[in-house]
């Protein structure tokens, strides 16, 4: 009886002892996750430090636990310092991430508070937009590129023979006069037309010449509708024997204007230019009244938009051409600007108006 006593009274202790163990790891597992969570919310790097210190510090929990090793015997001290170096490297890993984090946001805040926006100081950044005389010509040259014209160039600067006499103008052209004409004093010119640029072309390429001349031009003129400077756009076909007739001029010249302007009639009126023969001007039905007549067409209905025919014999003789067919065209930049932009005044177009030129941004 004494001994059932004593066996269940032994069984009563262990019990207690395994009741009591749990509850202490309970309560130490539970106190360790807390302060994780605690590490997760701390707020600053203060709040994160005194964390540290309470937990790692020389006073910490876990330093403690260190400290109290020497009363184990030496299993339990393995396993005992096993479990501590897990919880300081766990803990250490934590507090390490959570004071970059801070630092991080604490950078952040600081370079925030003290920046400086340096656009303040700064006139803002516009785009800027191709001037409209720039932006015709450029509309022009691509037509042309497209049909297979090559584009060519030549010197501002002229001679006597390129700008005037092997394009048929007699000596007594009115052209010629220095009232139309800026002559140098080496009697030189700045070239009047760009036709001196087909006549290059001719001297140095043998047909067939498919071809256009942009450029700058210069003339004694300045009111409304005429500048001293101005950007004309040439076109010259040549073909061996008869290939090219009026038919030619007329196709090409009506689809032209038809891309640059939209749906408008096209008429051609006989004129006279001395390198061509027969000559034409060609007018397009009033973009401004639809051709019912108004104060910019002069109640006529037309617009005047260039000159054209076919190439004068004297002009193929002058470089030497033989049995051969062309014809040559030749239009005004700023005039087609004025007229798809609805810009009333030539000169306009030359003031550097941004009030004018903000407009084709």
């Amino acid at each position: 009886m004494k001994i059932k006593r004593a066996i269940i009274a032994y069984f009563i202790s262990i019990l207690s002892f395994l009741a009591r163990i749990s509850a202490k790891n309970f309560k130490k597992g539970k106190k360790l996750q807390e302060y994780k969570i605690k590490i997760s919310n701390a707020s600053n790097l203060n709040e994160l430090e005194s964390l540290r210190l309470e937990l790692l510090g020389k006073k910490g929990k876990i330093t403690a636990g260190f400290a109290s090793l020497k009363e184990l015997d030496a299993e339990q001290k393995k396993q005992a310092a096993a479990q501590l170096n897990t919880l300081k490297d766990e803990f250490s890993a934590l507090i390490e991430n959570k004071k970059s984090q801070l630092e991080n946001e604490h950078i952040k805040q600081t370079m925030q508070a003290d920046g400086v926006d340096v656009s303040l100081f700064s006139q803002p950044c516009e785009s800027g937009a191709l001037h409209p005389v720039m932006d015709t010509m450029d509309k022009i040259i691509e037509y042309f590129i497209s049909l297979n014209f090559s584009v060519e160039n030549g010197p501002l600067i002229e001679d006597d023979f390129h700008n005037f006499e092997a394009l048929n103008l007699p000596p007594f052209h009115p052209a010629r006069d220095m009232q139309d004409t800026f002559y140098l004093n080496d009697f030189r010119l700045l070239r009047t037309h760009t036709s001196p640029v087909q006549i290059r072309t001719m001297q140095a390429q043998k047909p067939p010449i498919r071809m256009i001349a942009p450029g700058a031009v210069f003339r004694r003129d300045l009111d409304l509708t005429h500048t001293p400077m101005f950007h004309q756009v040439e076109g010259l076909v040549v073909e061996e024997g008869l290939k090219v007739s009026f038919a030619n001029l007329k196709d090409i010249l009506e689809n032209f204007l038809k891309y640059l302007f939209g749906d408008v009639r096209v008429r051609f009126r006989p004129s006279f230019f001395p390198f061509t023969e027969p000559s034409t001007e060609v007018d397009i039905s009033c973009i401004f009244c639809g051709g019912s007549g108004c104060r910019v067409c002069k109640q006529t209905g037309w617009l005047e938009v260039l000159g054209a025919g076919i190439v004068d014999e004297n002009v193929f003789k002058a470089v030497n051409y033989k049995n051969v067919s062309g014809y040559a065209f030749g239009l005004g930049v700023e005039r087609l600007a004025m007229l798809l932009h609805r810009i009333p005044d030539l000169r306009s177009l030359f003031e550097a108006d941004l009030r004018l030129l903000e407009q084709f941004r």
